[in-house]
């Protein structure tokens, strides 16, 4: 995939607390040279339509929900509730973290409130706010804001706090009274939004099984490993999980079915230790500075590269030197 003129490249997240002080700061640049592999924030739109480039006419079908699943001798048939039908050698649900997939194949929908919501959006006019590369990590009694370089002249932002289902709208007033008394820049960031620029995105999360699917049928991203959006690993897990079973599919004869296990079995072994610790929420709960204040910058800048490898079967199967490629770092 092409990663040129996608999103922004982030070369540094700075950690500061509600009154606006530096806590400490993570050289993203270090991992991106020891890795050989860039981090970019990009919007999920921008994201999606790159990897939609180059796929044959009529590949992308909307519109159509999945009903049910029957397999046969030859391979699956996916049935839609229009009446329609799909066949295929193997099934791959990757339909989000309330997967009709995953239901037919789990008997249940696993995901669950995690306790938290985030507010997001994104801004135009506002990359001088952080800077093209620079991103703000802000934490506070009343939550979590964080803001990022998204591509030219855009800033995601995005503000994070306790949530219930049922808490309801408008948001726009709950965002101001928690976060407009924040050191800047988070109030100039309050200060341009309207009602509609806000979309509220709930944290749901479910344990991780080691065995995702049966037969020809599996799970990808989110149907697989629903998680809180706390370590930015939603879209880049969604790509490993692609990279690996592709990989799989393309290197490994023999039984589908047993390709599909053996690839569950590698992935579930790298995103459920992710999945649990994403639940926890830890990013986003407020502690006290003084403990962050004690992290140097060098060594939080060395854990943020050794997490990025550790998190990855493609970085894992690659040495850490080469040509420069562009990993997405959030949507």
């Amino acid at each position: 995939m092409r990663t040129d003129g996608l999103g922004a490249r982030i070369d540094h997240l700075e950690n500061r607390t509600h009154t606006g002080e530096r806590l400490y700061s993570i050289d993203v640049s270090f991992a991106a040279r020891r890795l050989g592999h860039t981090s970019l924030t990009s919007p999920r739109r921008l994201l999606l339509a790159r990897l939609a480039e180059g796929l044959p006419d009529g590949a992308l079908v909307y519109g159509r929900r999945f009903v049910r699943a029957v397999e046969h001798d030859k391979g699956v048939t996916a049935h839609f509730a229009d009446g329609s039908t799909a066949e295929g050698d193997v099934l791959v649900g990757a339909d989000g973290h309330h997967s009709a997939v995953r239901r037919q194949l789990w008997g249940h929908d696993a995901a669950r409130p995690a306790g938290w919501a985030t507010w997001q959006g994104l801004a135009q006019g506002r990359e001088r706010i952080t800077g093209a590369h620079h991103g703000l990590m802000i934490n506070g009694r009343t939550g979590f804001c964080g803001l990022l370089p998204a591509g030219p002249d855009t800033l995601q932002w995005w503000f994070s706090f306790p949530w219930s289902p049922g808490d309801e709208g408008p948001y726009l007033p709950q965002l101001r009274a928690r976060f407009a008394h924040w050191a800047a820049p988070v109030p100039a960031v309050l200060d341009g939004l309207t009602e509609s620029d806000i979309e509220m995105f709930p944290h749901h999360t479910h344990r991780v099984p080691r065995t995702w699917g049966t037969g020809r049928s599996t799970l990808l991203g989110d149907a697989a490993h629903t998680m809180p959006p706390i370590v930015a690993q939603g879209a880049n897990q969604a790509l490993e999980d692609a990279w690996t079973l592709v990989r799989l599919l393309v290197t490994r004869r023999g039984d589908p079915a047993a390709v599909l296990r053996h690839y569950e079995r590698i992935r579930s072994r790298r995103v459920a230790p992710i999945s649990r610790l994403a639940a926890t929420e830890y990013t986003y709960r407020y502690r006290p500075p003084r403990y962050d204040r004690l992290v140097p910058s060098a060594l939080a800048t060395r854990a943020y590269a050794l997490w990025i490898h550790r998190t990855s079967n493609y970085l894992r199967a690659r040495p850490r030197s080469g040509r420069p490629a562009a990993r997405a770092l959030a949507g």
